[in-house]
C-alpha cells in the first residue's frame, strides 16, 4: 500500500463529549508512528515555545522494551493520539466507527501520551498491537489544553508504588533492588522489630521515619555492605531483618533523649539526614567490628555520646559550626553528617585494635 493512501482502522465509538470525537483502537507501533508524530518542546531561535513532549528518558525506555521483548508482555494502558484534522469518522451501528487517516501530507496526529511507550514497542521485534485512543480537537488550542490535562493527573506516590513492588514478579534490575529493600523494610515495620510501627508508610501513615529513606540504606547495604553477603545466605532475609533492627535498638537505647517522643522535626536522629548517616555506621560497626548483637552495636556507638547535635546545640565538623536543626535531607548534609559520624566510630575502631594484648608465642616443650 502506498504511503500516501489512507489508513483505515475498525474503532469504537466513547460517548463523552459533545464537543470532542473519542475513538479506541488497535494498531501497531509502526503505524502508529506512521500517522502520529512526537512533537517534542523547545524554543526556535526567538525563543517561541514549540511542541509540548517531554524529551525521551533512555532507561526508562529500555526498561519498558526489555519487560516488551518477553513473550507473555502485556500493554493494556493505550497511547493518546490528537488529531485536529486529517481524519474522517463513519459511524456504524453498536457505538462501531470507521476511522480514516489522510497521509496525503504526512502523518496528521500529535502523540498526546505515552511517547515513551510508543517507543520502546517500536524497538521490539514482534507482532504486537497496542491500543489507541483517538481524540479529535477542533484546534491547536484545545489539542494543547488536553495535553496538559491528561498529562497533569496526579501521580502514584512513590512511595505507595514501593509498597506495592514486592508483590510483583519478573520486575527490571533496579526496581528489583528497590522490591526486595521494601520488602525487608515493610518487614521491620509490621513485624516484632524495635523499628515496629515506626516507619510511614500508605500502610502505616503514623509512622515517623519516611520509608523511601529506610529503603536508600537497606539497598546501599544491599548492593555493596553487610547486607548483600547476608541476603545470598539461607534464610539471608531473616538476617538483614536482625541485623537491621539490633543496631537501631541500639541506636534507641544510646540516644534515648533524640528517639522517644521525638520526630524528625524535633530530631535530626529520625530525620532522613540522621538516618541515612546513621546507616553508614551500621556498616562501619557490622563490617570492621563484626557488630551482630544489641550489644555489639551497642558498645561500637558509645563513641557518639556526647559529641552529637541531634535536638539541640550545634555540630562541630571540620571547620564549620551548624545549628543542630539547620541539616536537611540534602546530599551535602547527608555527606557532611556522614563523614562527621563515620570517622569518630572509625577512630574508635583503631584505638580498640591497638589497646588489644598482643598474644604471645606459645612454646612447645621441644622449643624451651
Amino acid at each position: 500500500m502506498p504511503l500516501s493512501d489512507p489508513m483505515i482502522f475498525n474503532a469504537v465509538c466513547a460517548q463523552q463529549s459533545h464537543e470532542h470525537v473519542v475513538l479506541s483502537f488497535a494498531a501497531r507501533a509502526s503505524d502508529v508512528l506512521r500517522f502520529a508524530s512526537i512533537d517534542r518542546i523547545g524554543r526556535d531561535e526567538n525563543g517561541e515555545l514549540s511542541g509540548f513532549q517531554r524529551p525521551q528518558v533512555a532507561a526508562h525506555i529500555r526498561e519498558i522494551r526489555d519487560y516488551l521483548e518477553k513473550p507473555n508482555s502485556v500493554l493494556p494502558n493505550p497511547i493518546v493520539v490528537a488529531f485536529i484534522e486529517g481524519v474522517d469518522v463513519e459511524y456504524l451501528e453498536g457505538g462501531l466507527a470507521r476511522l480514516s487517516i489522510d497521509m496525503s501530507n504526512g502523518a496528521p496526529g500529535l502523540v498526546v501520551d505515552g511517547q515513551q511507550r510508543l517507543t520502546a514497542l517500536a524497538e521490539v521485534g514482534r507482532d504486537f498491537q497496542l491500543f489507541v485512543s483517538a481524540l479529535i480537537c477542533r484546534d491547536e488550542a484545545e489539542l494543547r489544553r488536553q495535553f496538559v490535562l491528561i498529562n497533569n493527573s496526579k501521580p502514584l506516590p512513590k512511595s505507595l508504588i514501593y509498597e506495592l513492588l514486592p508483590t510483583v514478579d519478573d520486575l527490571p534490575a533496579r526496581l528489583g533492588r528497590r522490591s526486595e529493600a521494601a520488602d525487608l523494610t515493610a518487614r521491620l515495620n509490621f513485624e516484632a522489630t524495635a523499628l515496629k510501627g515506626y516507619i510511614k508508610q500508605h500502610t502505616c501513615p503514623e509512622g515517623i521515619i519516611t520509608d523511601t529513606v529506610m529503603q536508600k540504606i537497606i539497598m546501599e547495604s544491599l548492593n555493596n555492605g553487610v547486607l548483600r553477603d547476608l541476603s545470598h545466605g539461607q534464610k539471608g532475609a531473616d538476617k538483614c531483618v536482625r541485623l537491621i533492627s539490633n543496631y537501631f535498638d541500639a541506636v534507641k537505647r544510646v540516644f534515648p533523649e533524640a528517639w522517644h517522643g521525638q520526630s524528625p522535626v524535633s530530631s535530626r536522629l529520625l530525620h532522613g539526614v540522621g538516618i541515612q548517616a546513621m546507616g553508614d555506621v551500621m556498616e562501619v560497626l557490622a563490617q570492621r567490628a563484626n557488630a551482630r548483637t544489641i550489644e555489639e552495636f551497642y558498645d561500637g556507638l558509645q563513641c557518639l555520646k556526647g559529641k552529637t547535635a541531634w535536638t539541640d546545640g550545634e555540630w562541630e565538623f571540620d571547620g564549620e559550626t551548624r545549628r543542630w536543626k539547620s541539616l536537611q535531607n540534602v546530599n551535602r548534609d547527608v555527606a557532611l553528617l556522614k563523614h562527621y559520624l563515620v570517622t569518630i566510630v572509625k577512630a574508635d575502631q583503631r584505638r580498640r585494635r591497638k589497646a588489644q594484648p598482643v598474644p604471645l608465642f606459645e612454646t612447645s616443650e621441644g622449643d624451651a
